[in-house]
């Protein structure tokens, strides 16, 4: 038997989950660079986009009410009344809460904000539809005005090396990273992080039990201080 889908969000700075006690029907995406609309999750189907990052995931779902707590699509170990689930996915998207999402059994694990959120009640169990969307989070850099200079000065006056490479460094793990975040910086697209993942498993997986955690969840859980290899971009 297939293991089920989770969707879970965690605050990156409080470290507080929230998993939805049921599964959407499917997940979609926009790639940031062209705009281009795909399923990322559709009738257990996943599907990778190559090339670009992902700024938008959405989708739309329902929170079930108490009476329809024990239906086959919920999952009762992460039930929560909907009044409950609308509350803190409010409170993340007014305070622009920086978020780690994940699904499992998918590449999606990156950084976001919630952008949208639509609750609406229906029925007479309580039932709570909603519609939801996330933007990926990514790190600004405000330069001053000699930053600017000095960076225009080198990128005209110094010199290029081709054999330059990102390969075989090391990175030391802060807090609030995640691997598609660290990807995004190292190798320039958030989508290999399991490149990362990969080259450093067993690393990562040491951290995530020496954190009484019987796994990382395939790299969602990460630990500041540990120090991994970044492969060749």
């Amino acid at each position: 038997m297939a293991q089920e889908i989770i969707i879970r969000l965690r605050d990156v700075s409080t470290g507080k989950t929230f998993t939805f006690p049921a599964n959407p029907e499917s997940i979609s995406g926009t790639l940031g660079a062209k705009y281009q609309s795909f399923d990322i999750i559709s009738k257990g189907t996943v599907k990778v986009p190559k090339g670009t990052d992902v700024s938008e995931i959405k989708w739309s779902g329902e929170f079930f009410g108490y009476s329809k707590r024990n239906e086959s699509v919920v999952n009762k170990a992460y039930y929560q009344l909907p009044n409950a689930c609308v509350a803190q996915l409010r409170e993340w998207q007014e305070n622009g809460t920086r978020l780690n999402l994940i699904v499992t059994d998918s590449w999606i694990n990156l950084d976001v904000t919630v952008s949208s959120f639509q609750p609406e009640i229906y029925g007479a169990y309580g039932n709570v539809k909603y519609s939801i969307s996330f933007a990926q989070a990514k790190d600004l850099k405000i330069y001053t005005t000699n930053e600017l200079k000095i960076a225009a000065f080198v990128k005209k006056t110094a010199p290029r090396n081709d054999n330059s490479q990102s390969s075989g460094s090391s990175y030391t793990i802060v807090s609030g990273d995640t691997l598609w975040g660290i990807a995004s910086k190292k190798l320039g697209s958030g989508t290999k992080w399991t490149q990362i993942y990969d080259a450093n498993s067993s690393i990562i997986e040491e951290a995530a039990k020496k954190h009484r955690k019987s796994g990382s969840d395939h790299g969602h859980w990460i630990y500041p201080g540990t120090t991994i290899t970044i492969p060749a971009a």
